[in-house]
């Protein structure tokens, strides 16, 4: 009876596996899961009939799946769990002497071939879990020398540590020896948690500020907390009003800054003193600048109106929540200088402009502004004048270079991000359409650009602070500046006239193929130092089952992929790899200047584009989701909606194989990748095919939206991961030395100080990410040695 029902069930299994072998086939796939599928059927017939052959067929049909796994993928574990599961849950299942002892009338339990095919392929699979082709290994052994280039201290006065922008602290009392005895110093909870009316991308992404005795960091609804940096206990807090609006596109605040009147100035200053010698400044998601009085709290009267500048002033009208602020203000000398957000391909035109503002941090009056449109006229702007709308944003932090009085601005791309049709290739807008730009610190005067990107239609914003660092590539020592991109290049440029130091080369792309009257880039720049993902392949993708496998590599059939992150694209659908978020994105990469290093964390994700037809009678249309959620992409009064999607199973898996997430260490020196690893596991990941959380760490490498830290004690921490864990490790192995499971996603990047008591603190939030699914909180955690 028992052989009958199993029968049946290889049966049914076999009939569905058919049916998706067969669509995958016609689509020009893989044979395999057809032919299998045949195999499967005979064995089941077979085993009705209560053929003693059925085991020694399906012997041979698990020895061929061994190789043809092998062959498509080699010994990558993860790779083997679509192609082998199954077929190796049956063949266990047929091994087993219920099964066997029927067929041979009870004389024999066990199965010689089927058996010993079993024992081997158990024994192979735990002989696996040993081992992972992936990890790079290898050492950094650059010695540690004194550099020009400057990271934090014993504070984190600014956002990247320092106006460079490295993440770099050089405080070593924390070491890759004794990182092991870190233990929670405190735990400090916000209240700012969301509710049912906030935005879906609600993000906790502040990076903590230490400075004046304070820890100084904001929350997504644009609070900012003081705190103790020793104790966590609060010194003030701020609580506006909360604008709840699931219309809001990014929820979100990642750092404030920080700003002390030196005594020199203080003498040189006007008759009139500022009210706040030290300040706060959080730049807000309802555009507008806000200044503190650091010790206390309370608004600077002197700054702007009460206290603020309204960042939508000369912009024209703006749409509600077509204008955020995400990034923390650059503080730089004597100025507070701002980019902006606005909301991806909402409208085809009237998007407001994406002017760098640049304010005296005393009074806010507007010192000059650089406007994409009009990029000569630095003057400040007319009180009834208007900037022109529709020109690239700078939505990222900026930074400076205080020594040779440089600005450097990463421009993104003007919305909408995905259609050009209606550009003119000869604007002042394209040209500075993905480009990284420095600007005279005290003027704003244009001095270079660098375009990271030709004509974008991905969406390959410049999302990451630039890193600013003096590097001896190949022994000529060069003022450099590092631009991360979302293609999954890293630009190394001079920062002092914009020309490469890494070799760059203009590769041919595809042209043709894409919507009527679009125009394509015929090439686009790779560096040479770049972590663009390997192309992708039918082989390439994955499940958990044969079933989602063959899901996933019908729809890559399906989809117009020409081998390259620059397929154009399409109505009836586009891959796109790497997708919009990216392979680098706001959290950058973090730098030891010392050791002349850097460390990275690049994403591969895949991502689905389909362009949606607008006619005059759809042209103010909105449409909605499955879950009646606003459709983001809709670009009203446009060519084309944009309909932007991961390409995942049915089960909300992540089509591509692992790693989804790595981490790199780099010699500066030499432009060579010297290690990598995957970072994250499995657990705490939300699924849709378990009413909880995934509760199982495998280390298959997570998406990783945060950036990591690097200091003088020869060790990287990072969050980030998709798993609430937070991390240590070695900076010149990639070696992972500690970690720690949050009760929230850490989407953040950590900072580093040394405490009144002598101790060297650690510090991340650990908030969660709406739109990655992660864990959500409301915490700050401090880590110190026991």
């Amino acid at each position: 009876m028992v052989n009958k029902i199993t029968s049946v069930i290889i049966a049914i299994v076999a009939v569905v596996m058919l049916y998706m072998g067969g669509e995958l086939l016609l689509l020009g796939g893989s044979a395999f899961y057809a032919l299998m599928a045949a195999g499967l059927l005979i064995t089941a017939i077979l085993l009705f009939l209560n053929k003693r052959s059925a085991l020694t067929f399906y012997a041979l049909l698990m020895w061929i799946t061994l190789f043809w796994i092998i062959w498509e993928v080699g010994f990558d574990k993860w790779q083997w769990i679509p192609r082998g599961d199954l077929f190796g849950v049956i063949g266990v299942w047929l091994a087993l002497p219920f099964v066997v002892r029927p067929l041979y009338q009870g004389q024999r339990r066990f199965h010689p071939l089927l058996g010993s095919t079993v024992v081997i392929m158990v024994a192979l699979v735990i002989g696996l879990c040993f081992y992972d082709p992936l990890p790079q290994q290898g050492t950094i052994s650059n010695t540690r020398a004194p550099s020009a280039s400057t990271g934090a201290g014993n504070d984190w006065s600014a956002y990247g540590g320092s106006t460079n922008g490295l993440r770099f602290s050089s405080l070593n009392q924390i070491t890759k020896d004794n990182v092991k005895d870190l233990e929670v110093a405190w735990t400090y909870h916000t209240g700012d948690l969301r509710q049912g009316d906030d935005a879906t991308e609600y993000t906790f992404e502040a990076t903590p500020l230490k400075a004046n005795g304070m820890l100084y960091f904001c929350t997504p609804h644009n609070e900012v907390h003081a705190l103790d940096p020793e104790t966590g206990a609060v010194k003030w807090k701020t609580t506006p009003d909360k604008n709840r609006s699931y219309l809001q596109q990014h929820q979100t605040c990642r750092g404030v800054s920080y700003y002390e009147e030196s005594n020199a100035a203080a003498e040189n200053s006007a008759a009139q003193p500022a009210m706040c010698r030290k300040r706060i400044f959080n730049a807000t998601t309802d555009a507008r600048l806000i200044a503190f009085d650091a010790d206390t709290g309370k608004r600077c009267a002197d700054f702007g109106q009460n206290g603020e500048v309204n960042l939508r002033d000369n912009m024209g009208e703006v749409r509600p929540h077509a204008l955020m602020q995400t990034a923390a203000p650059l503080v730089a000398g004597n100025l507070v200088i701002v980019g902006g957000s606005v909301m991806d391909n909402g409208f085809n035109t009237g998007n407001p402009s994406g002017v760098i503002r640049a304010y005296d941090v005393i009074t806010g009056r507007l010192v000059w502004n650089f406007d994409p449109a009009n990029p000569e006229n630095t003057a400040p702007v007319a009180a009834d004048a208007t900037y022109p709308q529709d020109t690239p944003v700078a939505w990222g932090t900026l930074s400076a270079d205080l020594k040779n009085g440089l600005v450097y601005v990463p421009f993104g791309n003007a919305s909408p991000d995905e259609v050009g049709i209606e550009r003119d290739a000869n604007s002042n807008t394209e040209k500075f359409r993905d480009a990284l730009v420095a600007l005279d610190l005290k003027t704003g005067a244009f001095k270079w650009r660098y375009q990271s990107s030709n004509h974008d239609l991905w969406d390959r914003d410049n999302p990451s602070q630039p890193s600013l660092v003096d590097i001896t590539y190949k022994g000529n020592a060069q003022p450099a500046v590092i631009l991360p991109t979302k293609t999954g290049n890293l630009f190394v440029l001079n920062r002092l006239t914009g020309e490469p130091v890494y070799p760059v080369e203009q590769v041919k792309v595809s042209t043709e193929g894409g919507v009527e009257g679009e125009k394509f880039a015929a090439t686009q720049p790779v560096s040479s130092l770049n972590f663009i993902p390997q192309p992708l392949t039918e082989k390439s993708m994955w499940g958990i089952t044969p079933f989602d496998q063959m899901s996933c590599r019908a729809n890559f059939r399906e989809l117009r992929y020409d081998g390259n992150p620059w397929t154009p694209s399409t109505e009836k659908g586009t891959l796109v790899f790497p997708g919009n978020i990216g392979v680098f994105n706001w959290g950058s990469v973090a730098i030891d200047p010392e050791r002349q290093m850097l460390i990275a964390t690049p994403v591969r994700l895949a991502y689905k584009y389909n362009l949606i037809k607008r006619t005059p009678e759809t042209a103010t249309q909105r449409t909605f989701t499955k879950d009646g959620q606003p459709y983001w992409n809709e670009n009203f009064h446009g060519d084309y909606a944009i309909h932007i999607q991961q390409l995942a199973s049915g089960l909300g898996i992540p089509c591509i194989a692992p790693p989804w997430g790595r981490m790199v260490g780099v010699d500066l020196k030499t432009g060579k990748t010297e290690w990598l690893r995957r970072v994250g596991t499995t657990k705490n990941l939300k699924t849709s095919f378990l009413p909880g959380r995934f509760p199982i760490g495998f280390p298959m490498g997570m998406v990783a939206h945060g950036g990591p830290l690097v200091t003088a004690g020869d060790v990287v921490f990072h969050g980030a991961t998709a798993d609430n864990f937070f991390r240590a490790y070695d900076s010149s192995t990639g070696e992972l030395l500690w970690q720690t499971e949050l009760t929230a996603g850490a989407q953040a990047t950590p900072s580093t100080f040394m405490g009144k008591d002598g101790k060297q603190y650690v510090v991340i939030a650990a908030g969660g990410h709406g739109s990655l699914g992660t864990q959500a909180g409301d915490s700050v955690v401090a880590f110190r040695l026991k």
